[in-house]
């Protein structure tokens, strides 16, 4: 049988296995520190007398108390109900891009080197990881066309939170930041891109799809005003499909008086393909922990690299890394900074990574891999679209960029097993299939991104895997409804996550909410 059609023969370990805190016992030690010799003493003191009072705790914290054997088998068990990049064909991570991180680069970022480095060191101490902050500045500035970047915010979110305070900044300085109150966004575009404007005030105006999929360019020319600060749009969006007259939105929303801002959080179909420059976007931003290799990280460490044409540089956050034609140095002189963003200058790991993973591809190693990802996707799309229950709204007979938002409304009404559903039994299988952003606006959808990373045969192993579920689907729903069967996932409350008052982040908060 072909290894990349058959179904593989996986069984996940589930272990119930309790949190840390739970596995304490009063007493137990995993290590026991020897007594400090008195001559020693003599010389470097206790350790606490120099120390301020207010920095020495009243009474020791609360840690489990745990021997390593425990420790160790905790923790291998909690790996054990893992699924991961490295470990299984991730293709079901659609938006989230999860690519082969190289380990060289993971090498490189535990380097004494770099872990040693403190934020508060004097510049002539760290010009090595300044120069690398300000090459990976001069590559991005090539990719995009911008003209200058920043590294500090921690992710697309906060990138974005940034965008729009530039937008807010920028509007303050000419007397209209109260009359421009309206940020405009697309339907399929990532949610943040709604989400982090409104924290900063803004009114939000979605943009819908027309039947082709592509936001509306009629319903963009009605909402533009004058209370319009700008547009923050992704392209391509969550559906894998790119506007062709992105330029067009651009110029509406410019003659209107406001700012374009370009969320690439997901550029790994466009590198050396399409820019922002020549999109006539005033400022964009990518995820280097997406596009350019560093690891998605479930939610961090993560970089959303900020980039802004030359009259917005007087607004993003201090410092900025400039160099002098001697040294490397940190430039807080910026007239019109929106402050930070967060602490000191950013996640320098996954900077020093993307910076490894461009530095060993070049240019025309970048642009090969848009054109592999494209390839990849294409192949998925055209392979799913193959599969009884599955489809592909939008944009019918036309291929997609880097990824695809699909549908299995078909199979839903034919079979009653949900995307959710499916989801699960992938699992059983190793595989995990995501299930999109809600609302569903796309009726049961699943949104699948299969990067350059992935062989022809990891693909095709991916496909056999989803067409066995299918036909579970319709010959025995049941089996596929009460997944997984072989797997640690488990189907959870939703509702609970809704209500904050169920949540509990933290072993103290648990405590305090069960009252142990």
């Amino acid at each position: 049988m072909n290894n990349q059609t058959r179904k593989k023969n996986f069984h996940q370990a589930k272990w119930d296995e309790p949190v840390i805190y739970e596995l304490s016992n009063k007493g137990e030690r995993g290590i026991l520190f020897p007594e400090i010799e008195q001559e020693i003493e003599d010389i470097v003191g206790d350790g606490f007398s120099k120390l301020p009072t207010s920095m020495i705790r009243q009474k020791p914290p609360n840690l489990p108390e745990i021997s390593q054997m425990r420790v160790l088998k905790h923790y291998l068990r909690l790996s054990q109900q893992t699924l991961g990049a490295d470990f299984n064909v991730d293709i079901g991570q659609g938006t989230c891009t999860m690519k082969y991180s190289p380990k060289i680069n993971e090498k490189l970022a535990s380097s004494h080197k770099l872990i040693a480095l403190h934020p508060a060191q004097d510049e002539d101490t760290v010009q090595g990881i300044l120069e690398i902050i300000y090459k990976l500045d001069l590559f991005l500035r090539e990719i995009s066309g911008l003209d200058k970047f920043t590294f500090q915010p921690g992710g697309g979110g906060q990138a974005i939170l940034a965008m729009a305070s530039i937008i807010f900044a920028y509007h303050e300085a000419n007397d209209v930041s109260e009359q421009r109150d309206e940020i405009i966004t697309t339907m399929f575009s990532h949610p943040s891109d709604a989400a982090a404007p409104t924290v900063k005030g803004y009114k939000i105006i979605n943009i819908y799809p027309n039947e082709d999929g592509l936001p509306d360019v009629e319903a963009l020319e009605k909402a533009v005003s004058n209370h319009t600060a700008g547009l923050l749009i992704t392209n391509p969006e969550d559906t894998g499909i790119f506007n062709p007259k992105i330029k067009e939105f651009n110029r509406i929303v410019h003659e209107a008086g406001g700012v374009c801002g370009y969320d690439q959080a997901n550029a790994n179909g466009i590198l050396g393909i399409t820019r922002a420059k020549e999109a006539d976007f005033d400022l964009c931003f990518f995820n280097l922990h997406k596009t350019f290799s560093s690891p998605h990280g479930c939610g961090g460490p993560a970089t959303g690299a900020l980039g802004v044409i030359d009259k917005f540089i007087k607004y993003l956050p201090v410092p900025l890394v400039e160099f002098d034609e001697e040294k490397y140095y940190f430039n807080y002189s910026v007239s019109n900074t929106i402050g930070k963003i967060r602490s000191f200058y950013g996640v320098v790991p996954a900077i020093l990574k993307a910076y490894s993973w461009i530095m060993s591809l070049g240019n025309v190693g970048l642009k090969e891999v848009s054109q592999i990802a494209v390839l990849n996707n294409n192949y998925l799309l055209k392979k799913i679209l193959e599969i009884r229950g599955a489809s592909a709204p939008y944009a019918k007979g036309r291929h997609r960029i880097e990824q695809v938002r699909y549908s299995w409304e078909e199979l839903y009404n034919e079979t009653g097993v949900t995307t959710e559903d499916i989801t699960c039994r992938m699992a059983d299988f190793g595989f995990h299939m995501w299930s999109s952003h809600h609302p569903f606006i796309v009726p049961q959808p699943f949104t699948l991104e299969p990067t350059e990373s992935y062989s022809k045969a990891e693909i095709d192993e991916y496909i056999a895997g989803l067409k066995r579920v299918v036909e579970e689907a319709y010959e025995n729903p049941e089996l596929v409804k009460s997944a997984p069967h072989r797997s640690v996932v488990h189907k959870i409350d939703t509702d609970s996550l809704d209500d904050p008052t169920k949540w509990a982040i933290t072993w103290r908060a648990y405590l305090k909410k069960n009252q142990k």
